[in-house]
């Protein structure tokens, strides 16, 4: 699937959110990994689990809103001095281009249910300083596949 067409969407979804949550992987080489509940051109639905601090970045097509499912961080909007720390039943809001990072995970498994408004391409992440990332080391659906 391209990143501007996304695969027609069924009308309707009953999703076990917890489920899908247990079954990320325990670890992973890039900073998140992330399942598609819906991926509809107004919005997306995704359950991620984040692996290592998110350096500051921003995304320049969506809003975005991740409600907090289990484990514990610091998480910043807009402004560094802004950190505070988030958990479980929190739900965390910035429209798009609001630059924001998640510079301490606390409690892990860290996972979140993200609604994307429109829909967030896989690659729409900017980071602050290009050096600290990529949509490949952002996102495991980004990432170049191991041929081997």
């Amino acid at each position: 699937m391209a990143d501007t067409d996304p695969e027609p969407a069924p009308t309707r979804g009953r999703f076990d959110v917890g489920a899908i949550a247990a079954a990320l992987p325990e670890s992973a080489a890039t900073m998140l990994v992330d399942t598609y509940l819906t991926d509809r051109p107004a919005a997306s639905a995704r359950v991620f689990r984040v692996y290592r601090p998110t350096p500051a970045h921003y995304h320049a097509g969506c809003d975005e809103y991740l409600y907090v499912l289990s484990g514990r961080g610091t998480f910043w909007i807009d402004d560094p001095s802004d950190e505070a720390e988030f958990g479980p039943g929190q739900l965390l809001f910035f429209e798009r281009g609001l630059v924001h990072a998640m510079p301490q995970l606390l409690e892990e498994p860290v996972v979140f249910l993200s609604v994307d408004t429109p829909r967030r391409a896989p690659t729409d992440v900017i980071f602050v300083d290009p050096a600290t990332g990529t949509a490949e080391s952002f996102m495991a659906r980004n990432a170049a596949s191991d041929p081997a």
